[in-house]
Parts: C-alpha cells; structure tokens; sequence
C-alpha cells in the first residue's frame, strides 16, 4: 500500500532493529523501501539491504555533505548501478546550509568540489538511465543551474529523478517539475512550523507525488523528536490527503505507482 522512497536502513540507528523495523512496515502496509546511500564505503552495506529482502532496492551515489570520503567517478558509478537492485543514483546533490562566510567559514567559490561531485552523479545517471536522488539545502539556484547544463531539462535522454525531502519554495518546485522530475515530501511537511511547505505539497501535481520518511531522521507528527523508520510513512501520506481532500490509501496507491514509474528497476 505505502512505499517509503528514502530511507537509510544501513546507518547503525537502524541496522540494529531491522527485523523489528521490518516487522513494523508490514503492520503499517508499508510493502516497500528505497535504501539509499550516502558514501561509497556505505554502499556493499545498502546494497546487501536489497539483495537480502525482495521489498527492498538500493541507490548509488555520495552526500554532498560528506567529505574525506572516496570520490565518486563516473565508471565507477555505472559498475555499482549495474548490480542487481541498484535502481537510482545518488543521494547527490548541493548542501550549502553550513556555510557562513560571516563567521570565517567556506563561500560558494570554496564548494566547487561539490559542484563537480554532482556533476559526476548526473553524467553517471544519464550514461546508464537511471533517475537521480537530489539533496539540496540552500542551494536550490546552483542546483537547478547544474541540472539544465547537464541536459537534465525533461527532453529524451534526461535521467531524471526525484528531489527528495523538499522544503524549498514553490518557486523551485515549479522549476524541478518543469524539468521533469518528482517532488518528495518527508515528515517535515506535518510539522507546525511547516505551513509554507503544505502549500507547496498541495500543488504539486499527482503524477509527480512521492512520500518519504528519510529515516532514522525527521520523524513526523505525532513521533517527531523520535527515532523515524517507514513505518512511520503513513502519517506523510495522511497529512498530504488532509491538503487534497483524498484518503491516506488514495496518496498511497497514486505515490506507489509513481515509484514504481520513476524507478523502473523495482518492476524488473
């Protein structure tokens, strides 16, 4: 019924209850997941995820936020993506939020290595066809600029893919729409603080809707503070019908069908 598209199930929060988490997202009709990975040493660890339980796949691909890690390169994505159940690149992206030049810290011109980083990720996506997982945080414009110079506008031979937990504007959602990818929605959208954000969720159109937990973080409401996991994803999909004057299983089934049109690999 509901499918969790983001989730870290290998970070050691989680790894340790999988039974129990597992045991939970049956009883929450939670029938799928998406593992994604964060560094290359991370991925064997996801990957074995999706080898081990037929309702689970896995991404390839570098945080942007991760430094002193191995770099990813554009072959040595494909090889990874080539495995079984690998069905997305990423999480890749910008993440520009820590940086304060006022206080001594990195400017823009100090992140190429993250611009370049992204752009890897994107040429790996389109080299084997396989959607991109993009993370930004106060980064949108650089994002958006990457993406359209890479060719990622929509048009026959795009990747494609998801921006995953979004809290941008809606001006940037019209814009990643535009270029043809999903918008995701994570428990921050039930969050009091969040109403900018609902609005932006309401007009998101059907076809482009995905849910997400980015568990072991952002837990939603009525759990936020708490430990998250996908069972927790229903509450993402309640609080959406709650905007479009639907049923939490009406978000679930048009959400799974999204996922399983974006990730191709979850039907093969």
């Amino acid at each position: 019924m509901f499918v969790d598209s983001h989730c870290h199930l290998s970070f050691p929060e989680l790894s340790s209850q999988l039974p129990q988490i597992r045991q939970a997202m049956h009883e929450a009709r939670v029938d799928r997941a998406l593992c994604i990975c964060t560094t290359l040493e991370e991925f064997e660890s996801v990957h074995a995820l999706a080898v081990a339980h037929d309702n689970f796949w896995a991404s390839v691909g570098v945080h942007p936020d991760n430094e002193g890690v191995a770099e990813p390169t554009v072959d040595g994505l494909l090889a990874l993506a080539a495995r079984p159940r690998v069905v997305a690149i990423g999480e890749t992206g910008l993440d520009y939020y820590q940086m304060d030049e006022r206080k001594g810290g990195r400017s823009v011109g100090d992140l190429d290595w993250q611009r370049a980083r992204f752009r890897t990720h994107i040429r790996a996506a389109r080299a084997c066809g396989k959607p991109l997982v993009i993370h930004t945080r106060a980064a949108s414009a650089d994002t958006l600029a990457i993406l359209r110079e890479e060719g990622e506008d929509g048009s026959a031979g795009s990747a494609g893919g998801v921006f995953h937990c979004f809290t941008e504007t809606a001006e940037v959602a019209r814009a990643a729409l535009d270029l043809g990818y999903y918008i995701s929605f994570s428990g921050i959208v039930t969050f009091k603080s969040a109403a900018d954000l609902r609005e932006v969720a309401a007009f998101v159109p059907d076809d482009r809707l995905l849910i997400e937990t980015d568990s072991p973080y952002l837990a939603p409401v009525p759990y936020r503070g708490k430990l998250n996991t996908p069972a927790y994803v229903p509450h993402v999909a309640s609080l959406l019908a709650q905007l479009r004057g639907t049923d939490a299983e009406a978000i679930g089934q048009l959400t799974s069908r999204n996922f399983e049109r974006l990730f191709r690999g979850v039907l093969s």
